[in-house]
């Protein structure tokens, strides 16, 4: 006959593992949320941890040990400064040609969410340089090249020591176009036939300002989902997400989250279809079984 003391024993054993088993499985409280990358703040809609902020902007930023960087289907894009009250936020590419550095050609591409929750600001435009005679934005769709400010090619390729190149080369002042994005959104620099590309940003501002000291880079312009984070962010809690479906929540510690906000450990619906992160009550009901059941056979 089996001793009732080690029966017990594996039991409870047993009961122990299936806890941790079920307890591995469960939706995983999130530690608290990172707000800075070095100097710069990370506040609701983004983060650096998942799970943070909203789901629209997930692994949209990545933060190294000096620097955050813009994710997209075309490379790294340095942030420079992010504008919670303006909803705007500058990036620079370390592989973009500017004023004063000529780099190897390449295209810019964002995701389709991107262009869409997180698009250039149209005080944002894109320098075509050194384009064909035969490109698309000198012939058909030459509606797309716009005045800005009062610049011009000459300035551009006289000013730049970068540009200069292009037009020793040619012994005469090659073509380019000051566009918007929409332009390289959906041609690439080999179908608009112009070989390298800068931007620059707050153009409003540059009327009179030599090609030197223009703003390099890109101001982007973000929304801010509403998904009742005031209310979050007021209780102590920082807004996130479950990882899994997506569904919004307050993270109130890296034990404990709800969907609305923190206010006295309290739970409270946030959206319909989502339950803030708990045991299932089947599981609960398996391992107060699995209890009773150890319990009775130390009794007999």
């Amino acid at each position: 006959m089996a001793n009732p003391k080690s029966s017990f024993l594996t039991f409870n054993h047993l009961t122990i593992y299936l806890i941790l088993l079920l307890l591995s499985q469960s939706p995983q409280m999130h530690s608290t949320c990172r707000n800075f990358c070095n100097n710069i703040p990370i506040n609701y809609p983004f983060s650096i941890d998942d799970g943070c902020g909203a789901p629209q902007y997930r692994h949209m930023l990545n933060c190294s040990a000096t620097d955050l960087f813009f994710l997209t289907p075309s490379g790294n894009y340095k942030v420079q400064s992010i504008d919670y009250k303006k909803q705007t936020m500058t990036i620079f590419d370390p592989s973009m040609s500017t004023c004063s550095i000529l780099q190897p050609h390449h295209d810019f591409k964002m995701s389709e969410i991107q262009s869409a929750i997180i698009p250039p600001t149209p005080d944002t435009i894109f320098i075509l340089v050194n384009c064909s005679i035969d490109s698309p934005v000198l012939n058909h769709y030459k509606s797309l090249c716009f005045n800005f400010s009062g610049h011009s090619c000459d300035e551009l390729y006289g000013s730049c020591t970068s540009f200069k190149l292009f037009h020793l080369l040619s012994n005469s002042t090659p073509a380019c176009c000051f566009t918007g994005y929409e332009t390289v959104k959906y041609m690439s620099m080999d179908i608009l036939d112009c070989t390298h590309y800068t931007s620059v940003y707050n153009t409003d501002r540059l009327e009179g300002v030599g090609p030197l000291d223009w703003l390099y880079g890109m101001k982007l312009s973000f929304s801010v989902p509403d998904t009742g984070c005031a209310r979050c962010a007021k209780s102590g809690g920082t807004c996130g997400f479950d990882v899994e479906t997506q569904m919004a929540q307050c993270i109130c510690s890296s034990t404990s989250n709800s969907t609305r906000d923190c206010a006295g450990g309290r739970e409270i619906n946030f959206a319909d279809s989502y339950r803030a992160s708990s045991f299932p009550p089947l599981q609960l009901l398996y391992i107060l079984a699995l209890v009773a059941i150890s319990y009775s056979i130390l009794l007999r």
